[in-house]
């Protein structure tokens, strides 16, 4: 009897707080994998006083007692993995020697995949596609013209690596989930960046959707359980592309300084607006949510006034879904549904009943527009500042 795998997916374009749920999650999981994308992505994981950055380790490996595992769907650039580890070793990550394996079919990033990256980037000039220039999507592509490297192909020549990557993931997943063991999936980047559903050109190079889950770590689709989706209280983008609901005045200035909304991975800041749902009901279109996660909600707490965006306007014609096209979703206006704020600190909360009429509102209100139910709701930045809504 297989175990069914747990999955977490951003809902938007990334930076969502997915490591908090992943943390929080991984609490009770004995593996936890990432199945795609590589050190462009980034998790932010805050126990007490000590922030842990991740790029290419799942979250998941603060659990003493998970395997981590980074799948053949993930790009690897060593150096960086060697340094993300350093990093957290001195923020103290233990014993990641014994619980970390990484796929021998995953693909390696080298540096001329980053200078490719930075050089392809200026040649666009203004139609740049705002990538983090860290050689992902020339690696992507020679994945898919077959000449690229493999960390398998590193095995002839280096016994240490050998010792570290001596089975096939694939068949390590297999063998636990057949045996009961309790398995979390960690997505990377979100849905809107998604190769084949994001806002293309404007995405990353891989499937951040539900299906990268099954193509990047081996896993058949009837295995998949759970699928959970993180969406923040409101929007942001990191880089170019459309972004409907985006506030280019002082409250998008007011959500990136309050959110204190930076890059993990780029320490740029992030282009910051209300929450779309046009985007979150394609999103779930997409991967199926069985509930979601609402992060960051604290940030709205001085707002008089909430809005939410429930349609695309563009000639004249209203609309539910968003554009294929770029340059038609760059040119839509947002139809928004306005909601009285709560003025006051809700960061103490830790029962949905703590939060204010007007904030369970706002939950519930996303709940009716979305069809799908609220699991978790974020009120700050640390690990115990989650409520349980069920």
């Amino acid at each position: 009897m297989f175990n069914k795998v747990t999955v977490v997916l951003g809902a938007q374009w990334g930076d969502e707080g997915k490591g908090k749920i992943v943390d929080l999650l991984a609490s009770s999981m004995d593996v936890v994998g990432r199945c795609q994308g590589g050190n462009n992505a980034g998790h932010t994981v805050v126990v007490g006083k000590t922030e842990y950055d991740f790029h290419l380790l799942p979250s998941g490996i603060i659990n003493k007692d998970c395997t981590a595992v980074v799948g053949n769907g993930v790009v690897i650039h060593l150096p960086q993995l060697f340094d993300e580890i350093r990093k957290n070793e001195a923020k103290g990550l233990t014993n990641w020697k014994n619980r970390l394996l990484i796929s021998d079919r995953a693909h390696l990033v080298f540096d001329f995949h980053q200078s490719v990256d930075g050089m392809q980037e200026l040649e666009k000039g203004k139609k740049s596609l705002g990538t983090t220039k860290k050689g992902i999507g020339p690696t992507y592509a020679t994945k898919a013209s077959r000449t690229g490297v493999r960390m398998a192909d590193l095995l002839a020549d280096f016994s240490v690596f050998e010792e570290k990557i001596d089975r096939n993931t694939v068949t390590f997943l297999h063998v636990s989930s057949k045996a009961g063991k309790r398995i979390l999936v960690e997505g990377a980047n979100a849905t809107m960046l998604d190769i084949d559903f994001g806002t293309y050109p404007y995405v990353t190079s891989s499937n951040c959707t539900v299906g990268g889950v099954c193509t990047g770590l081996g896993i058949p689709p009837k295995q998949i359980g759970e699928i959970y989706g993180v969406a923040k209280a409101y929007c942001t983008r990191v880089g170019d592309g459309p972004f409907p609901s985006e506030q280019a005045n002082e409250i998008g200035d007011y959500l990136q300084q309050r959110g204190k909304e930076i890059g993990v991975t780029t320490k740029r800041k992030r282009r910051c607006g209300w929450l779309d749902v046009v985007l979150l009901r394609y999103s779930n279109m997409i991967n199926g949510y069985t509930a979601l996660a609402i992060t960051k909600l604290d940030v709205l707490d001085a707002f008089d006034e909430i809005k939410i965006a429930v349609a695309y306007v563009l000639d004249g014609k209203e609309y539910t879904t968003p554009f294929a096209n770029a340059s038609e979703m760059g040119r839509v206006q947002c139809k928004y549904l306005t909601l009285p704020g709560w003025k006051t600190n809700i960061s103490e909360a830790r029962k949905f009943t703590d939060l204010p009429p007007q904030a369970q509102n706002y939950i519930r209100k996303l709940e009716e527009l979305l069809e799908v139910p609220v699991k978790w709701v974020g009120v700050g930045p640390d690990r115990a500042s989650i409520i349980n809504v069920f």
